[in-house]
């Protein structure tokens, strides 16, 4: 059973004449006549009875006008639902963005492409370093904005986005406003207040137990905003990314002796087939100015 069979079969039963429904359906008769009987031939039974000049529907027709007619609207609607995620109308798109990277590079960014691509239906996911690898490869999430210290493994395919420095975050009647960046040894012995979710946090007491620089970890938070509002209320400091800051009036000065650095970079899975609403947005974001 093919659908043209069904829609041949159907206009016939609304207009119970084969000439005019040959005319709706763009076809000529004699085809038309063909599909209905090969259509009657896999069914078992006659569909209609001519009688004179007049067309009637058997029994077997009624029933099969009703279950073909539901057949018809959902194979309608599947490929109305097929045209519209193929051009980008109410197709899904699942991104997580890691819960470092600040809002003041990715808003912009999130907002010109829903003003370029209104159809898709976005969907943002806050998300660690810890479970960004098991949604991305469980299929949770389409992509991802992340910022690691390491290179990722194989099965993931990377766009660099853009470079961001590490910043120590203080209040502004700190002794560190009047420097113009804070080489690593002018931490020792300050109050620290550690960010549970930095990427960097192993590898930056590392460093600090390499350098035998001492600091005090006065509170720890998974919160950003939190950790950052209390800098700016003198409860201690932190390392930061520089485009995350988000409270108004925290002060800030690059991480120096070493410098550093992360690139923020969107993550799909390697040899993924992407649905058009991802691959519209990997477009997007390897041409945006993140920067600009």
């Amino acid at each position: 059973m093919e659908f043209h069979q069904i829609r041949y079969f159907l206009t016939t039963a609304e207009t119970l004449n084969f000439t005019r429904a040959a005319e709706r359906c763009n076809v000529s008769q004699p085809a038309l006549t063909r599909a209905i009987k090969k259509l009657e031939e896999e069914l078992g039974g006659a569909l209609f009875r001519r009688e004179r000049n007049r067309t009637h529907l058997t029994d077997l027709g009624q029933v099969m006008r009703e279950h073909l007619g539901r057949v018809n609207t959902t194979t309608q609607d599947a490929v109305l639902a097929a045209n519209k995620l193929l051009n980008l109308e109410k197709s899904p798109l699942k991104v997580g963005i890691m819960c470092t990277i600040g809002s003041a590079r990715t808003i912009p960014f999130l907002s010109r492409f829903q003003m370029i691509h209104p159809g898709i239906n976005l969907t943002i996911y806050d998300v660690t370093p810890q479970n960004l690898n098991e949604g991305l490869l469980s299929g949770n999430l389409d992509c991802a904005l992340l910022g690691l210290p390491t290179d990722l493994e194989d099965r993931f395919d990377t766009v660099r986005l853009y470079q961001e420095r590490m910043v120590a975050i203080f209040p502004a009647d700190h002794r560190f406003s009047a420097m113009t960046d804070i080489p690593i040894g002018e931490l020792a012995d300050e109050r620290y207040l550690d960010r549970l979710n930095c990427e960097f946090r192993n590898s930056f007491f590392e460093l600090l137990r390499k350098r035998d620089i001492e600091v005090s970890v006065w509170y720890k938070s998974e919160r950003e905003d939190w950790l950052q509002n209390m800098v700016l209320q003198g409860m201690g400091i932190s390392i930061i990314p520089e485009f995350a800051i988000s409270v108004e009036g925290v002060q800030n000065r690059p991480i120096t002796d070493p410098d550093i650095m992360r690139n923020v970079e969107l993550v799909t899975v390697s040899g993924r087939r992407r649905s058009p609403a991802v691959q519209a947005f990997v477009d997007e974001a390897a041409k945006y100015a993140w920067l600009a």
